[in-house]
């Protein structure tokens, strides 16, 4: 029986898991076809780059279009326009985007540059408030490696935003299929 959040209890645990296991090979294929794709991003990463804002231009122009058509739906004037002006910024921006993949893959790589050192250096400050006893210097060792990492971003800037976007995306998917693939075979051998 599920409590009333739908979590999951041991009894119904063991069942999930037993038809997971019998899934094992999708599972682990998956993770195959995740591995290859971030081979691939890696391989050619400005092609990657280009991908990831073409695809993300794409996107912000479709919820540009959905947020205008739920503006038309809304009954009040207030409300109706807040919506179709976010709607119609999201598909001009979204144009833009299509129309200078460069310069949007610039712009995005300059923001995620700032954002990896902000918050490296919020975690390092975070890091030295813990109380003794806690794992502080593991927060510490992340927040300097995520500093380190922003500042090679913007060190490398605008030439990085040829590549880092591309780079990013073939590495997530590298670790995305190599986890896909330990599931899979941990599931195949019963150790999960």
């Amino acid at each position: 029986m599920t409590n009333v959040t739908g979590s999951l209890g041991p009894e119904n645990f063991g069942e999930a898991m037993a038809k997971l296991r019998d899934k094992w090979g999708w599972i682990v294929g998956i993770g195959v076809a995740l591995l290859v794709c971030g081979l691939l991003a890696l391989g050619n990463m400005v092609l990657a780059t280009f991908a990831v804002v073409v695809f993300a231009g794409w996107m912000m122009i479709i919820s540009g279009v959905i947020e205008i058509v739920h503006g038309f739906r809304m009954q009040t004037w207030g409300k109706f326009f807040l919506e179709v002006l976010v709607g119609v910024l999201y598909v001009v921006a979204g144009v833009f985007v299509l129309m200078a993949p460069p310069a949007a893959a610039a712009v995005l790589t300059l923001i995620a540059g700032a954002a990896f050192a902000a918050s490296g250096i919020v975690r390092i400050i975070m890091a030295f408030q813990m109380q003794s006893g806690t794992p502080w210097i593991w927060v510490a060792l992340s927040g300097a490696v995520t500093t380190l990492l922003g500042a090679l971003v913007l060190a490398q800037w605008p030439y990085s935003g040829l590549y880092v976007l591309g780079l990013f995306f073939g590495v997530d998917l590298v670790f995305a299929g190599i986890g896909w693939i330990g599931v899979g075979l941990a599931l195949r051998s019963k150790t999960v």
